[in-house]
C-alpha cells in the first residue's frame, strides 16, 4: 500500500513540474531589475582592477504579450527596404554555364582575385634605374641621361629599330643600353625600360635583352614591355620565362602567341587539362593558325600528363615566324628548308642563342653573330671547341673545327698562318677574322708575312687586341692597307700622319669610288691625325664632305663636346643603323669617331674606324 502511494505521489510531483515549465519559469529578480531607473550615462566596463559588483546587471527582459514573463525573440522587421541582404549582380554577369567553361584565371579575373604582385614588397625593385652592368662593371654612367631631354632620348631609342653595320659600334650600343641608368626627368621609367628592350632584341642581342627585362618586377610591366621581353624569350628558346608576367597579367597582350602562351604556362603549372581545353578552343576557333597550335600542343605536352601525340605538317606554311621558329627548335622538330634559307639574318643569330639547337648548326651560322657583334672571339672559340671534342659527329663535320685547331698548335708559324687562311677564305668574312683573333695575336712578327699582315691585322683589331697589333707597325710598308689600320689603331698617338703614305693608300685604292680611302680620311679626322690642309685636299680627290652638317650630326657633336659619353653612345648607333657597310657613309664615320673621341671613348673610336677600312 505505501508503494502505491509512493507511486501516485511521484506521478503527481511529475505532473506538477510539467505543469510549470509550460507557464514559463517565475521571475525571482525583485522589481528594482525589471524596471531600472533611467540613468544620466551608460556605467563604465569593468577594468580587471576593478571589483566586480557583487549583482550583475542586464537588460530588462521583453515578456510576452498578456505579461506571462516567457523570454521571446523579436521578429526582424522586413518591410524596411533598407535592410535588404539581396545582391545587385551585373547584367552582363556569366552565367552558370559559362562559368563552368572558364578557366581558374579567367574567373579570378572576373572576380578581382588575381594577385597584383608575384614578389614580397620587402624585394620589389624600383624601376627608375633598370639595367644589368653598373659603372663599376664596365657600365655608363648612371645619372648621364638623367638631366637630358626626354624626347631626344625617346626619338633617339625609337628612331634605332635595326642591325647597327659596324660590330664595335653595335659593342658599343649594347653597352650604353644594358647600363644601369636612370630614367630621363619627364619619360616614364617603364616606358622607357621597354623602348631599351625593344632596341636590344631588333639588335639581335635577345640574351642581352632576357636578361634586362627580368630586371623588372612583372607588375610594373606594360603592354609595350610585355612585347619587347616576348620579343626577348622567343629569341632564346626559353618560352616558359615568360610565364610568370603572363600569368601575373594575361591581359597585356591581345595575340595568338600570347593566348596560346598561356596554355603552355598553365601545363607547366600542373593543369594540363586546361592547357589542352585551351589549346583545342584555339584550334576550333582559328584564333592562330594551325601550325601555331600544333607546336604549342607539342610543347604543352611535354609537361607530363599530355602523352598525344601531335604530328606536325609544314605544308602549305610559307612564312616563318619567330613564335615557329622558338617553338620548332625547343620541340626539337626540323624546320623545311627553304622556309629556314629565307627567313634571314635575324634567325641566324637566333640559331646561335637557342641552347637547343643541334651544335653544328649553331656554328655554321656563328660568323653571323660574330661579325655583327653578338658573339666574341672566346665565345666562337669555345662553339668550335665543342664541335671538336664531341663524339657525335664525324671528321668531315670537324673540319673547320680542326683548321682552328691547326691556326693554334701548328708546328711553324708558316702553318698556323695557311690554316687561317683557309677560314678566312676567298670573301675574307669578317666573321672569320674575329674567330681567329687569338691566334693570329700568337704569331711571331716577320716580313715572311708581309701579305698576310692586313688581315692578320684586322683579326686581332676585331677582337680588340691593338696592343698586339701594334707590334708589326715596324714590318709592314707604309701606305699599304696593314699601315692604314694601324695608323688609326694606335692607341694614344699625337700628330698627324704622313701625308705621303696617305697619298701613296689613295693610289693603290681599288674599293668602288674609293670608299675605302673616304673611310681612312674620316677616321684621321675624327681621330685629329691628319693635317687639315692635306684633309681638304685628299677629301677633294676622294669626292667626300666630312663638314656637311645634319641634326644628328648637330646633337652627336654637342653631346661629344659635353662629353656625355651615353648620349654619345646612342647617337652613334643611330648614325650606323643598317645591315651591310655599302648603307655606311664616310661623313657618319667621321662625326661618330670625332664625337667618341670628344667624350672620352677614345678606344671606341679607334676600333670603329680601323674596322670601317678593313670592312669598306
Amino acid at each position: 500500500m505505501k508503494r502505491a502511494v509512493f507511486f501516485i505521489s511521484a506521478a503527481g510531483l511529475t505532473l506538477s513540474s510539467s505543469l510549470a515549465m509550460a507557464g514559463g519559469p517565475e521571475d525571482l529578480l525583485p522589481d528594482i531589475f525589471r524596471d531600472p531607473p533611467p540613468q544620466q550615462q551608460p556605467s563604465p566596463t569593468p577594468t580587471p582592477t576593478q571589483t566586480r559588483p557583487a549583482t550583475p546587471s542586464r537588460p530588462s527582459t521583453p515578456s510576452a504579450p498578456g505579461g506571462s514573463g516567457e523570454v521571446v525573440q523579436p521578429i526582424p522587421d522586413t518591410s524596411n527596404s533598407s535592410g535588404s541582404t539581396s545582391v545587385n549582380v551585373p547584367a552582363d554577369f556569366p552565367s552558370l554555364a559559362e562559368l563552368e567553361g572558364m578557366e581558374e584565371d579567367e574567373i579570378n579575373e572576373l572576380l578581382g582575385l588575381r594577385p597584383k604582385f608575384d614578389i614580397p614588397a620587402a624585394a620589389r625593385r624600383a624601376v627608375e634605374n633598370v639595367g644589368v652592368i653598373a659603372q663599376a662593371e664596365g657600365g655608363f654612367p648612371s645619372r648621364s641621361l638623367a638631366n637630358q631631354p626626354a624626347a631626344l632620348v625617346s626619338a633617339v631609342l625609337q628612331a634605332s629599330d635595326g642591325p647597327v653595320v659596324s660590330r664595335w659600334g653595335h659593342i658599343l650600343m649594347r653597352r650604353a643600353l644594358a647600363s644601369r641608368l636612370e630614367t630621363p626627368r619627364g619619360l616614364n621609367p617603364v616606358a622607357f625600360a621597354a623602348m631599351r628592350a625593344r632596341v636590344l632584341a631588333n639588335m639581335g642581342e635577345g640574351a642581352v635583352a632576357r636578361a634586362f627585362v627580368q630586371d623588372i618586377d612583372g607588375s610594373e610591366y606594360d603592354p609595350a614591355l610585355a612585347s619587347a621581353a616576348f620579343d626577348a624569350y622567343l629569341a632564346t628558346g626559353d618560352v616558359l620565362g615568360m610565364c610568370p608576367v603572363a600569368r601575373l597579367q594575361s591581359d597585356l597582350v591581345d595575340t595568338p602567341e600570347w593566348e596560346m602562351l598561356q596554355a603552355i604556362c598553365s601545363a607547366y603549372l600542373g593543369d594540363t587539362r586546361s592547357a589542352d581545353r585551351r589549346l583545342q578552343r584555339a584550334f576550333g576557333t582559328g584564333v592562330a593558325d594551325e601550325i601555331d597550335v600544333r607546336l604549342a600542343q607539342r610543347y604543352a605536352g611535354a609537361a607530363g600528363e599530355g602523352g598525344r601525340a601531335v604530328n606536325i605538317e609544314w605544308d602549305g606554311v610559307d612564312e616563318l615566324t619567330p613564335w615557329r621558329f622558338a617553338m620548332a627548335r625547343a620541340v626539337g622538330e626540323d624546320l623545311p628548308e627553304n622556309l629556314r634559307n629565307g627567313g634571314g639574318l635575324s634567325y641566324d643569330i637566333s640559331t646561335v642563342l637557342i641552347p637547343a639547337t643541334p651544335l653544328l648548326q649553331r656554328v655554321e651560322v656563328a660568323d653571323t653573330a660574330a661579325a655583327r657583334g653578338v658573339l666574341s672571339s672566346a665565345a666562337m672559340i669555345d662553339l668550335y671547341s665543342q664541335l671538336w671534342s664531341s663524339d657525335s659527329y664525324d671528321a668531315a663535320d670537324k673540319s673547320l673545327a680542326a683548321q682552328l685547331r691547326e691556326a693554334y698548335v701548328a708546328n711553324t708559324p708558316a702553318q698556323r698562318v695557311a690554316a687561317m687562311r683557309q677560314l678566312w677564305g676567298e670573301g675574307n668574312d669578317y666573321g672569320r677574322l674575329v674567330l681567329t683573333a687569338y691566334a693570329a695575336a700568337r704569331l711571331p712578327v716577320s716580313e715572311d708575312m708581309e701579305d698576310d699582315a692586313a688581315n692578320l691585322i684586322a683579326s686581332m683589331l676585331a677582337a680588340g687586341l691593338d696592343r698586339n697589333a701594334m707590334r708589326w707597325a715596324d714590318v709592314v710598308p707604309d701606305g699599304s692597307k696593314a699601315w692604314a689600320l694601324l695608323s688609326l689603331a694606335r692607341p694614344g698617338a699625337d700628330g698627324a700622319v704622313d701625308g705621303g703614305d696617305i697619298d701613296s693608300f689613295l693610289d693603290d685604292d681599288g674599293s668602288a669610288n674609293m670608299r675605302t680611302s673616304a673611310f681612312l680620311l674620316a677616321g684621321l679626322a675624327g681621330l685629329g691625325r691628319i693635317d687639315s690642309d692635306d684633309l681638304a685636299d685628299f677629301s677633294e680627290r676622294v669626292g667626300a664632305n666630312f663638314e656637311r652638317r645634319s641634326a644628328w650630326s648637330d646633337k652627336i657633336g654637342r653631346a661629344g663636346e659635353l662629353g656625355n659619353s651615353t648620349l654619345v653612345a646612342m647617337l652613334a648607333g643611330l648614325g650606323m643603323q643598317g645591315r651591310s657597310w655599302e648603307q655606311m657613309t664616310p661623313r657618319h664615320l667621321y662625326h661618330i669617331v670625332r664625337a667618341l673621341n670628344a667624350a672620352g671613348l677614345s678606344a671606341e673610336a679607334r676600333m670603329i674606324a680601323a674596322e670601317a677600312v678593313a670592312r669598306g
